[in-house]
């Protein structure tokens, strides 16, 4: 190995500043920790990019031409250029700047730097590269649209960073005010849609509202994934029967904690395994039939998962 990049490699993963010699069990831990920093960067680059370019395209394939508007500060950047004509492209740059910075102090600088690389990367695409009105059709133009946008917009928060702004501006004032995120950015497109009514007209805003909903839809299948998962945990006095099932019958993996039942009118408690497992959506009325065989009085709890990561939720269940 060079000597100089193994020192490089070595500073800039374990941020130590000590001279050589390094012992082997460093040198072998800094370079996977450098290879899982590399790919976890060209990833973010990947899904950063490709949410640019299709964001750009629903905005110039789609929605500039009808004067179509999205909620949230893509929204803004689009009314403002229809009532202005000022270009999209420095817009975008300019309603985001404050979010930006606002993603700095809540976020950290990681992201509020990947964040203006991803606006500054929608800006130029927007100035530069040209796309094709695809249709003047004043429904697909908002649907599909609205479809490009969100998954732009959902890509680009894959890859770590924002292209539009008003999420975090939601969480910063839910820390701020009595409110949950969602309500604020209820409020807030409530506001921009009612601006593009007055500005724009009734009918403009209905179509905007159907692009922000196909947005909305969009980004939400691309940040959760088509599957929708669901954790459950099972508490029930047959557990070594439940658990032979989940991994033989349903072909899950099962985690299993250790700990007591409380029932009755004197509180008695009974020593027991706690069960966890994750199955898709489509596998729940499968794992209930098979819990309900084994045990019809089973405590059994059900929680939405929004992401997953190993295990063996992801391979097919036996049959």
């Amino acid at each position: 190995m060079n000597p100089l990049l193994t020192q490089i490699v070595i500073q800039t993963t374990l941020r130590s500043r000590r001279k050589p010699p390094y012992s082997d069990r460093e040198i072998a831990g800094a370079y996977r920790i450098f290879m899982i920093m590399a790919k976890r960067y060209i990833k973010d680059f990947i899904l950063i990019t490709s949410g640019i370019f299709s964001a750009a395209f629903g905005f110039k394939g789609f929605l500039l031409t009808n004067h179509f508007i999205d909620g949230g500060a893509t929204g803004i950047s689009l009314l403002l250029s229809a009532l202005t004509k000022i270009p999209l492209s420095l817009l975008i740059v300019l309603v985001n700047i404050p979010f930006v910075i606002l993603g700095y102090w809540t976020m950290g600088r990681t992201f509020a730097v990947k964040t203006a690389l991803a606006i500054s990367g929608l800006a130029l695409c927007l100035a530069t590269v040209s796309f094709p009105d695809v249709t003047q059709d004043n429904l697909l133009v908002a649907v599909f649209g609205g479809f490009f946008l969100g998954m732009g917009i959902g890509l680009t928060m894959r890859g770590g960073a924002v292209i539009d702004g008003t999420e975090v501006l939601a969480i910063f004032l839910s820390r701020k005010l009595s409110a949950t995120v969602g309500d604020i950015i209820i409020l807030l497109n409530v506001m921009i849609f009612s601006a593009a009514a007055y500005f724009l007209g009734v009918e403009v805003a209905l179509y905007s509202m159907i692009t922000y909903l196909a947005a909305s839809k969009t980004l939400d299948f691309v940040i959760e994934g088509i599957e929708e998962y669901i954790g459950v945990t099972i508490v029930a006095s047959n557990s070594e029967e439940l658990r032979q099932m989940i991994i033989q019958t349903m072909g899950r993996g099962v985690t299993i904690y250790k700990g007591k039942g409380g029932y009755g009118k004197e509180g008695e408690t009974q020593e027991l395994d706690i069960l966890y497992t994750v199955i898709t959506r489509l596998e729940l009325n499968k794992l209930s039939t098979e819990i309900e065989k084994i045990e019809p009085n089973a405590f059994v709890v059900m929680n939405p998962v929004k992401d997953i990561k190993g295990g063996v939720i992801k391979k097919r269940a036996l049959h």
